[in-house]
């Protein structure tokens, strides 16, 4: 099997960034060659035969090889299941940050409130996070195209939404507040790492210098605390 796709959905070397044409080429089942970046001499992607924990780690360590294999390598923006995973993640995302903007209100329903309340309750959360998370994604998208002089092209930005939002995979750990009891610290760690995960996501993604992507995303990110406080204050 080889990987074959046009340049905008090419898989690339993990070591050097440079596209490649094929990543391995499999002669039976279980049987494959991976293949040698021809820039830097180096297998493309010795990812392809990691276990996905492995992975997981190293994402967690903040590789910028193992962000590479993610985004590049395992996503093609024309494969059929690239529309599923935006619009999948995009949900996990606004309700991550819904029930985090429940937490941080000190839980969103009381026992005593009627359907009704639970449910008008509920759509003020889910849209100040979808308010919140819009304002986040337009300050990443303009820095993308004003700071890191990103050409208009439409694949190019969804690739950009996409990175940032897999990046922001550590808000996972916001679930383990449903079962064990955390104090609001918990929160601003969580953000911590899914800012240094974010950055280094858009520096894989837009391949440019590590200021300018620090710059964009604390910036996208404070104004998003910025819109999470005004939130807080109607809820």
């Amino acid at each position: 099997m080889e990987g074959q796709n046009d340049a905008s959905s090419a898989p690339r070397c993990i070591g050097c960034g440079s596209l490649v044409r094929m990543l391995y080429v499999q002669y039976s089942p279980g049987n494959i060659r991976l293949m040698k970046c021809e820039k830097c001499k180096a297998v493309a992607d010795p990812y392809i035969e990691c276990e996905f924990m492995i992975i997981l780690i190293d994402l967690i360590l903040h590789k910028v090889e193992a962000y590479r294999h993610l985004l590049f390598n395992m996503l093609y923006l024309d494969s059929d299941a690239y529309k599923g995973i935006l619009q999948s993640s995009v949900l996990a995302y606004i309700f991550l940050d819904a029930y985090k903007i429940s937490f941080l209100n000190g839980g969103a329903l009381d026992s005593s409130d009627s359907l009704l309340s639970a449910i008008w309750c509920w759509a003020k959360i889910l849209t100040g996070a979808l308010v919140e998370d819009l304002v986040f994604m337009l300050f990443i998208l303009m820095g993308s195209k004003f700071v890191l002089n990103f050409s208009y092209n439409i694949e190019r930005y969804r690739e950009v939404i996409l990175a940032i939002i897999i990046s922001s995979y550590l808000k996972l750990f916001l679930l383990s507040t449903m079962v064990w009891e955390s104090p609001l610290s918990v929160i601003h760690i969580v953000n911590i790492f899914v800012l240094s995960s974010n950055i280094v996501a858009l520096r894989v993604v837009t391949q440019s210098q590590i200021g300018w992507c620090v710059g964009i995303c604390c910036l996208a990110h404070v104004a998003k605390i910025l819109i999470n406080h005004w939130l807080l204050q109607l809820l």
